[in-house]
């Protein structure tokens, strides 16, 4: 019993950071260039909800082989993500504070995954 509460809390901060995450790319883009509507603000708004929308899936189905599934698809979202953060970050669209927080966010995100990743 211990484990399976061990497994839900850590399935409960995951989503948590992850709700932030996207929200904040959702609050960043809205500073972007409108000339980048269809552009990177579209790529990179899909690329973070890809991220949770495809950990949550895998999540709910909870077969090993499913889930590994949908938790790798999130896993490149999130690769897609950061470089699109750097992307913009390069090209001015977010300041170094703004891609520097981002960046600690993937990070984070990006281990918890791989560490469910390493024990399916």
């Amino acid at each position: 019993m211990m484990e399976k509460n061990k497994v839900q809390s850590y399935h409960i901060l995951l989503k948590n950071k992850l709700d932030v995450f996207v929200n904040e790319v959702y609050d960043l883009t809205q500073q972007f260039p409108k000339e980048e509507m269809y552009g990177i603000i579209s790529q990179l708004r899909r690329a973070a909800l890809s991220i949770v929308l495809n950990y949550i899936e895998g999540y709910a189905r909870q077969r090993k082989l499913v889930m590994k599934n949908f938790l790798e698809i999130s896993y490149g979202s999130l690769k897609e993500a950061q470089y699109l953060l750097y992307f913009s970050y390069k090209r001015k669209y977010i300041n170094q504070e703004n891609y520097e927080l981002t960046s600690v966010q993937t990070d984070e995100i990006g281990k918890m995954i791989w560490g469910i990743l390493s024990k399916l």
